[in-house]
């Protein structure tokens, strides 16, 4: 089937290359007219969270639509904040935005309702003023244009001001994960193309996968930008789309490339080399493809997450890569011919051609290790398992404002603001009694929940509780601590509180920060197991369509499994523990439970890459020769430097977002970066040879019911199957 595809894009050159330059001309059409990125969350009702927030907002709202605020901290080091200049100061440097239109109310010590709001309102040294300024506009692009230019109007005499709150910390998210990415593209395509110059000595065969990248990188982005249409897309999906998309589309290429550049150096015309190397290479990228698109299914898993749309946005960039290797590159070859081996470097020149008797370094490694396997497979395995035992001690959090940078002023005025100012460190536990459809007013209900109140407050760490608000149907408690939201005592004050026997006739339900941090960690925990299974099995599936053999998925999947792990290790050594934090410029912190899930899903299946190219490779030798030794080491010989050249391309690109200053993207960045290159010399160069050796004929072993299967269903190499398997 591929071979065919490979004669029909061959015969359709032209035609097929006019197809993809109007679907790439479509591509920038929709990436130039953009689309609306947000949270990429949606309600989860089977968080109790999400239902009692739900109930308050229903039951207790003023009404009123939209609107938000922003805060502004002025300081001086010698005045306080009481003196009559600083009040000068400050009402001197808000007066512009008092008649604003966009401003509908500011709120300053100085015209606060009460003396307890106005005390709340200046910091506990006395140097430091607050002031919190209502906007008309609700939160989304309007309010953080709005603060933007309303900032830009205030400028105090003799003293500084920092602005923070919700609308300027949302708007330094977006730009930093913009600028993020476009330091990413800067720093990582001319690495990429260094690489791709070095693997092929020749700069047309060089430019031919960056170009590949670029463009699967539009359509990926132009996608996702289409799917923000019709559902809540969140805004780290640009970054996913582009990690993931210059990274596959340039190893798919890459694979391509260089099979066609062997074909015709092995002699074959134009429309045979296209053939055997979509038969081949092509083959190999879509299932890698399918691997791929199988590991990131497993973020669909979290729906009301923001998972759920890094997942669709990644499939579709993933899809494009896999499009544009079976169509336009295919087509570009077949009219370039052997001109892709134009513009040869005089200190790189030419690579060899494919010699089926040579025995180069990566033939002589796997000898090596296939003459003591267990020698080889022993300690690797022990560093593997080693490297992961950090992630025993996961700690996991709901991502804060720590994942900005400390230059950012947003981030300097929050941490001033919990710092300094009195009852800013406090948490609150919003607690819901829900009497369903019933009056709560009854006289027994109101001493129902006037012994619920005491109950609380009785508890450890419990400060107060304010007075409840009646609903309909619900009333609403606050209970206020001091501690940190997202802290292991906050957690067992939660953990307590929702033990509480509910008033008869009611339920009880708890929100607040430490409600949602502890309910979302427990929902991605719960969807977690089903998630792996699902991508486990299918990917099994696919590897066996691949192969024909019931062995090689299980080893594929336990190293996949292994490495993931070493990779999960690093990310807890380095991002939780702190360890090379100074270098790398971030605070350290616990890491966010949608972390490890995205992790899985990227590595678990581009992994898979080197899997398919490996195996495919080693599987023709076999086919060919019936060695299983043999086959090993010359695929190995056949596939090792182009493994190690992706690998190479592929950590260079995740490096280059392992720069980003948002944490999570960083943390991501450099944690596939990790496990790739774990993945591609460890476990591809050391420990298959060394599995497989030891394994032997029985590499190949399925039984006869799915070997006819995999013969009839003509999945095998070129229609051949080894019957001799048994």
């Amino acid at each position: 089937m591929f071979a065919a595809w490979g004669r029909f894009v061959y015969r359709w050159r032209w035609a097929t290359l006019a197809v993809s330059v109007v679907l790439l001309g479509g591509s920038i059409y929709g990436l130039m007219t953009g689309g609306t990125l947000g949270t990429g969350s949606s309600a989860t009702s089977t968080i109790e969270a999400d239902q009692a927030a739900k109930l308050i907002n229903d039951q207790l709202s003023s009404g009123k639509t939209g609107g938000t605020n922003f805060l502004l901290i002025f300081s001086s080091p010698s005045r306080l904040a009481t003196d009559a200049s600083f009040r000068a100061d400050v009402e001197a440097a808000i007066a512009p935005l008092q008649n604003d239109s966009r401003v509908t109310g500011v709120q300053t010590p100085y015209n606060a309702p009460s003396p307890a709001v106005a005390q709340s309102f200046i910091s506990k040294d006395g140097h430091r003023a607050l002031v919190q300024v209502n906007l008309e506009s609700s939160e989304g692009q309007q309010a953080r244009a709005d603060y933007a230019a309303l900032r830009a109007s205030v400028h105090p005499n003799g003293l500084t001001v920092l602005g923070t709150g919700n609308v300027p910390i949302n708007r330094d998210f977006s730009a930093t994960l913009e600028s993020d990415l476009a330091r990413a593209e800067t720093v990582t395509l001319p690495v990429t193309l260094i690489l791709l110059l070095i693997i092929f000595g020749t700069v047309v065969a060089a430019g031919l996968p960056l170009g590949i990248g670029i463009f699967t990188i539009v359509g990926g982005l132009a996608g996702t930008f289409l799917l923000a249409r019709f559902t809540s897309v969140s805004q780290y999906a640009l970054n996913i789309v582009t990690l993931i998309g210059l990274a596959v589309a340039i190893d798919y290429s890459l694979f391509v490339v260089n099979r066609f550049r062997d074909e015709l150096a092995a002699g074959k015309s134009r429309p045979d080399a296209l053939a055997t190397t979509m038969a081949t290479a092509g083959r190999a990228i879509t299932f890698s493809g399918l691997a791929a698109a199988v590991g990131l299914s497993a973020m669909l898993f979290y729906q009301g997450t923001f998972l759920t749309s890094l997942g669709q946005a990644g499939a579709i960039v993933i899809a494009v890569a896999v499009f544009y290797g079976l169509t336009f590159l295919p087509a570009l070859l077949a009219v370039l011919g052997p001109k892709v081996n134009r513009l040869a470097l005089p200190l790189v020149g030419r690579r060899r051609s494919s010699d089926t008797t040579s025995q180069g370094f990566w033939h002589r490694l796997a000898t090596w290790v296939m003459r003591r396997p267990v020698a080889v497979l022993l300690p690797s395995l022990a560093f593997l398992v080693i490297a992961g035992t950090p992630f025993l001690h996961l700690r996991l959090a709901n991502a804060g404002v720590d994942q900005l940078p400390s230059r950012l002023e947003s981030r300097q005025g929050i941490d001033l603001l919990v710092s300094s100012f009195p009852g800013q460190d406090q948490t609150a536990f919003d607690v819901v009694v829900d009497y369903g459809t019933s009056s709560p007013t009854t006289p027994q209900r109101v001493s129902d929940q006037q012994d619920l109140s005491n109950r609380i407050a009785a508890i450890p760490g419990i400060l107060r509780m304010e007075a409840p608000k009646v609903g309909k149907s619900i009333v609403f408690l606050t209970a206020v601590s001091n501690q940190n939201p997202s802290s292991d005592a906050a957690r067992s004050t939660l953990k307590l509180i929702r033990a509480e026997t509910a008033p008869p006739g009611s339920r009880l339900l708890v929100t607040g920060a430490t409600a949602f941090d502890v309910d979302v960690i427990n929902f991605i925990i719960q969807k977690t197991p089903l998630a792996i299974g699902f991508v486990v099995l299918v990917t099994y599936l696919v590897l066996f369509l691949l192969t024909g053999s019931v062995v090689l998925p299980l080893k594929a999947v336990i190293l996949n499994l292994l490495s993931i792990s070493a990779s999960f290790g690093a990310l807890v050594w380095i991002f939780q523990d702190g360890h090379l934090s100074s270098q790398l410029g971030f605070t350290p912190q616990s890491i966010d439970p949608s972390v490890p899930v995205i992790l899985f899903a990227i590595v678990f299946g581009m992994s898979m890459d080197y899997e398919v190219l490996l195996i495919s490779r080693i599987h023709e030798e076999y086919v060919r020769t019936g060695d299983n030794t043999h086959a090993i080491a010359e695929g190995l010989e056949r596939s090792g430097r182009l493994i190690t050249g992706a690998a190479a391309i592929m950590v260079a690109v995740f490096l280059g977002f392992g720069l980003a200053e948002v944490v999570l993207i960083k943390s991501i960045g450099i944690g596939l970066a990790i496990a790739v290159a774990i993945d591609a010399t460890l476990v591809r160069a050391l420990i298959v040879p060394a599995v497989m050796r030891l394994l032997g004929r029985a590499n190949w072993w399925a039984p006869a019911p799915l070997r006819t299967l995999h013969r009839r269903a003509g999945l095998a190499h070129f229609g051949h199957v080894v019957e001799e398997v048994a």
